[in-house]
């Protein structure tokens, strides 16, 4: 493989990526700095994307460098066929020299003549045994990409695919914790409720909270919002 970018290049691309993930931005923030590397990287290009697909097999358009690789990509959803969805579904890169002599597609080929759009790349984003959807570059001129090309895009959607797991599972274990804290919270407010309804009725625990989960009935509330307003009003009324 000839003319590679040096190593301390990409190196450099790749350090800014780990440094986004360190600084725990989000997944979005994540993905636009993705796109706009990968045209750092491979200068031919007029526009880069990355689609992800969940595992109900919606596709996303979760980063674009502008709105014609947004309508490229979405003719792709909307026809269900196209080298970014073939990418992802066979996990290999996929290269088109030139969309008015390819036949592998030729509906989504024929619709993105009007967006300019003669050649394109796409590679897979691969984590472990999951694939997380696909990174795509287009170009204005025909034969765009090579060999060279191909192998950059590689490297570059195995760093991206790193790093778009690892953001996700970060935001995942984030909001799990919330929720965690939440439910906590929620447990504390319910019982310190249940004390209060204990003491002022004279009842043992399990009559308490069934007095609470009457009164939510009745309310057309939630439980931690009864408990929540049985705290408050105790609260105003402490002297």
């Amino acid at each position: 493989m000839s003319e590679l970018p040096p190593v301390e290049e990409l190196a450099t691309v790749f350090a800014r990526m780990s440094g986004l993930l360190l600084s725990e931005e989000t997944v979005s923030s994540a993905l636009v700095l993705v796109t706009a590397l990968t045209m750092e990287t491979l200068p031919e290009t007029a526009g880069a994307g990355i689609t992800l697909v969940d595992q109900g097999g919606r596709r996303t358009s979760a980063a674009a460098t502008d709105e014609r690789v947004e309508r490229a990509d979405l003719l792709q959803y909307e026809l269900d066929e196209g080298p970014c969805l073939t990418a992802w579904s066979q996990r290999q890169v996929i290269r088109i020299d030139d969309v008015h002599e390819e036949s592998r597609w030729p509906r989504w080929c024929a619709a993105v003549t009007h967006l300019q759009v003669r050649s394109a790349l796409s590679a897979p984003l691969v984590a472990g045994d999951h694939a997380l959807g696909a990174m795509k570059v287009y170009a204005d001129a025909p034969g765009a990409y090579g060999p060279r090309e191909e192998h950059l895009l590689s490297m570059f959607a195995r760093q991206a695919s790193i790093l778009i797991a690892n953001v996700q599972s970060y935001e995942n274990a984030h909001r799990l914790s919330e929720g965690l804290r939440t439910a906590l919270r929620s447990r504390d407010l319910i019982g310190q409720a249940k004390g209060m309804v204990m003491q002022r009725e004279g009842v043992d625990e399990e009559s308490a909270f069934a007095i609470l989960t009457a009164a939510s009935q009745h309310q057309n509330r939630k439980v931690t919002e009864v408990a929540q307003a049985l705290v408050d009003t105790a609260t105003r009324r402490r002297p």
